[in-house]
This record gives C-alpha cells, sequence and structure tokens, in this order.
C-alpha cells in the first residue's frame, strides 16, 4: 500500500474539522445485535456465538447480555448465504460451504468497537508534571464504509499537550483509534470521535487528530479513482484557532518519513 501523502502543510491547516459526533443509531446497533425478539437464535446458536468471539480474541465482550453475544455470527451466516443466493452462486458449492462461517468470524473482529467503549483504556492515566507535546504518529487503521460495508484504510496520527499533571499510556492512543475503527464508520466521524474520547478522558490542553487514507467504495467500483486519498483533520481546545504551534504540529505528525 502507498502511504497517502499530504500535498502541504497549509493546505491541512485549512481542513475544516466540522465533523459529526452524535452516537451510533440505536436500531442499526440492535439490529447486529441480532433478532432474539423475533425468537430467531437458539441457545445453541448463543452457546457457538459465544465460542465464536472468543476464538477471534474477543471475548468476553460488552454488550453480552443473558448468554447472547452482542454480535449476532448465526444471523450473519444465514444473510451471507442469502446474498450469496442473490447474486446467483450455489452456496452449497465446496468453494462457498464455510464462506458464511468465515465471514461471520471476520464480522465479529472488525465490528467489535460496537461493543467497546475508549474510557475503558483513556481511564488509565499516569500522574505527570508536564505539559509537553505528546505524539504518536502513523497508527495503521482498517475500518469499513457504512455506505458500501467496503473497507478503508490508513493511518492516525494523534498529538495532545497535556494539561500539566496526567498523561495516557502509549497504546492506550492506539487502542482508542481501534475502538472507533472497528465499527462501520464514515472518516470525518471516526476522526472527530477520537479527538473527542481524548478531550473527555484525559483533559488535555488541545488535541489535532489527522487521518490519512484511502476507500475501495472509491477505487473498486463507482469513480474508480486509484489515486484518490482522503485527508480529514479534527482540532480541539488550544489547536482550535490557527497558531504556528498548530502549524508546527501539523508539521511534526505528517512529514514523511524521509523528510
Amino acid at each position: 500500500m502507498n502511504k497517502p501523502a499530504l500535498s502541504s502543510l497549509s493546505a491541512l491547516d485549512g481542513v475544516a474539522s466540522s465533523v459529526a459526533t452524535s452516537s451510533w443509531p440505536a436500531g442499526l446497533s440492535a439490529c447486529c445485535r441480532g433478532g432474539a425478539a423475533n425468537g430467531d437464535v437458539t441457545a445453541k446458536e448463543a452457546s457457538t456465538n459465544v465460542a465464536g468471539l472468543a476464538s477471534v480474541g474477543l471475548g468476553p465482550m460488552r454488550g453480552v447480555e443473558g448468554g447472547r453475544p452482542a454480535i449476532d455470527t448465526q444471523r450473519i451466516e444465514r444473510a451471507v448465504r442469502e446474498i450469496l443466493a442473490a447474486i446467483g452462486e450455489d452456496p452449497q458449492r465446496d468453494g462457498l460451504l464455510e464462506t458464511p462461517r468465515r465471514v461471520a468470524k471476520a464480522y465479529a473482529q472488525m465490528f467489535c468497537g460496537l461493543h467497546d467503549d475508549a474510557s475503558r483504556h483513556l481511564g488509565r492515566v499516569f500522574q505527570e508534571a508536564t505539559d509537553d507535546l505528546v505524539i504518536c504518529r502513523d497508527i495503521e487503521f482498517y475500518t469499513v464504509c457504512e455506505h458500501h460495508l467496503l473497507p478503508f484504510f490508513g493511518r492516525a496520527h494523534v498529538a495532545y499537550k497535556p494539561d500539566g499533571k496526567q498523561v495516557v499510556g502509549l497504546s492506550k492512543l492506539a487502542r482508542t483509534v481501534d475502538v472507533f475503527a472497528r465499527r462501520p464508520q464514515v472518516q470525518e466521524r471516526l476522526t472527530a470521535q477520537i479527538a473527542d474520547a481524548l478531550v473527555e478522558h484525559v483533559r488535555p490542553q488541545g488535541v489535532i487528530v489527522i487521518l490519512e487514507s484511502q476507500h475501495l467504495c472509491m477505487k473498486m467500483r463507482g469513480v474508480e479513482k486509484q489515486n484518490a486519498e482522503m485527508v480529514t483533520a479534527a482540532y480541539r481546545g488550544c489547536f482550535e484557532q490557527a497558531s504556528l504551534e498548530r502549524s508546527d504540529v501539523i508539521g511534526m505528525l505528517t512529514r514523511s518519513r524521509g523528510g
């Protein structure tokens, strides 16, 4: 994968940070949980689902109630069989027999962020009397466009200026990116959610989050633009207003490795 590159520092500094911050729609979240209310999941299926989540390192998970996992792998399997039939394939042929199970297992991992919470990671802070800048660059992420359920992927760059009292563990920044990336997303919201989670739980003086990514929904379908890249930025706190300091931070976040 070619790493997305920014055309210029000044161009990024002008990126608007008007992004949606609304929570995930309750109806869609309920849909991901499955159809218990319709009585279409048996106790045996629920047990199988829990085992399936554990097999990809996701259990126990938030959202598991009464033995039913938040991600209904059995329901996903049935849906995949229907999709295969709908496109004119034979779900019973040898090469596709295990496809529904494989897709369900993949979805359980790809969308586990729906049932995780950034507070679980960012709540663990260390008392440190510093207000010096903290930067974590090139955090790779993979997520799924909610419009076409096709992947988009790239790098997240995160910077925050501590409040002079506490800092958060470096790995927690990467885990926070994953919490929000592992769910159906749009890049604008993903950028804002990462920034807002840091503001809420770490309480820094300021935060900058920049995402650079490539979208398969734009490469393999539709306009089919193979070199198109998307860059989004969110500025919070002391970085909300354009300043020399903000430009310096953006430069440190986005400069190329060879620069």
